[in-house]
């Protein structure tokens, strides 16, 4: 009972900016207590970027939970005879260079049974979700988050915080129809998280590296602006959202066709098919961004609030900049459900 409202705070480090959410567990729900973000370059920026957050936003705890993303991260699905949990973290080192392009003793490895009987066969079969991270990757974020004074208590993968902030929102709306196949589309500045779920279950994640910045490039070519002018111009249009949705098209094409193919590579493979799509992201506000998803996927294409799941403390978080940032706060959400375990 202690321990169920000791807070953790959820650092969501991007590629151009950390969001920090801190969350209590309580009676009402995951709650959120305090809110803070900073812009990022280099490594070393990011350390103290971590610092100027801790000091301004005077979080009432160092303990954190965070993501890893980039090709550094291995994610696999795979098929394997039916054994125990125990038995399967044993087999799967021998298995592993089967699926991944590192050496074994390189990587951290976690494995988790999504489902069993996954084939009418002889022997009885399951389907395994593998991911490995390598180790360098794993240390260099420990040692970021730990030079700024924090306590890390899990590293997650960010296609997965993804889909258990989905999971949270739906529990707010009678939870997700276990048969039901959605696709999460999260686009960032340098990538777009891919992840489709059947129900609960990821069953498919890939990353395209395709995002903001090339958003930004497309508008900087188009209008001759440096990058900062044409990333506010692009947030920003005014009365040039026509202007600036033509000059992204090519770009917008170019994603659209890369989340196709994931869709057709799931769809063949499952014989399912992806019924809706939900899109976030500091880039999916986009002018001309739904239309173009739309006519690409043939789908309904829906921009959801990752906040919906969540309790937000009164009085104690600005609600406009809350707001204004929701849609960018899907991994960062993902990650404070780990509230719950710890």
């Amino acid at each position: 009972m202690l321990g169920r409202n000791k807070p953790i705070l959820a650092i969501d480090i991007g590629s151009s900016e950390i969001k920090a959410l801190e969350v209590s567990d309580t009676s009402r729900g995951i709650t959120l207590t305090g809110f803070g973000r900073a812009r990022i370059g280099s490594q070393n920026d990011t350390i103290m970027a971590i610092n100027e957050l801790m000091q301004q936003c005077r979080f009432k705890t160092k303990r954190c939970v965070t993501s890893v993303s980039g090709r550094s991260v291995i994610v696999r699905y795979v098929d394997m005879h039916q054994m125990s949990e125990e038995d399967l973290k044993q087999a799967i080192r021998f298995e592993a260079d089967k699926y991944i392009p590192f050496e074994v003793d390189d990587v951290v490895m976690d494995t988790q049974i999504l489902e069993d009987n996954v084939a009418s066969s002889d022997q009885a079969s399951m389907r395994v979700l593998l991911v490995a991270v390598r180790k360098s990757l794993i240390e260099e974020h420990l040692l970021l988050l730990q030079e700024a004074g924090l306590s890390p208590l899990t590293i997650d993968v960010d296609a997965f915080a993804l889909g258990n902030a989905f999971e949270l929102r739906a529990s707010r709306q009678g939870g997700l129809s276990p048969e039901k196949v959605v696709a999460l589309i999260d686009i960032g500045a340098n990538k777009t998280n891919i992840n489709i779920l059947k129900g609960p279950v990821s069953y498919f994640t890939r990353e395209v590296y395709l995002a903001g910045n090339d958003f930004t490039e497309a508008v900087s070519r188009k209008f001759n602006l440096e990058p900062d002018e044409a990333e506010r111009f692009k947030a920003d249009p005014g009365d040039q959202a026509t202007d600036v949705e033509e000059a992204i098209l090519p770009t917008l094409d170019d994603l659209g066709n890369e989340i196709q193919l994931s869709f057709d590579y799931f769809e063949n493979q499952f014989d399912r098919v992806v019924e809706e799509v939900y899109v976030s992201g500091g880039s999916a506000r986009l002018p001309g961004l739904q239309r173009a998803f739309e006519g690409a996927f043939e789908k309904s294409v829906v921009f959801w609030n990752p906040l919906e799941g969540v309790e937000v403390a009164a009085g104690k978080i600005d609600t406009r900049v809350l707001e204004a940032y929701a849609g960018q706060l899907a991994v960062g959400v993902g990650l404070a459900t780990r509230v719950r375990r710890w």
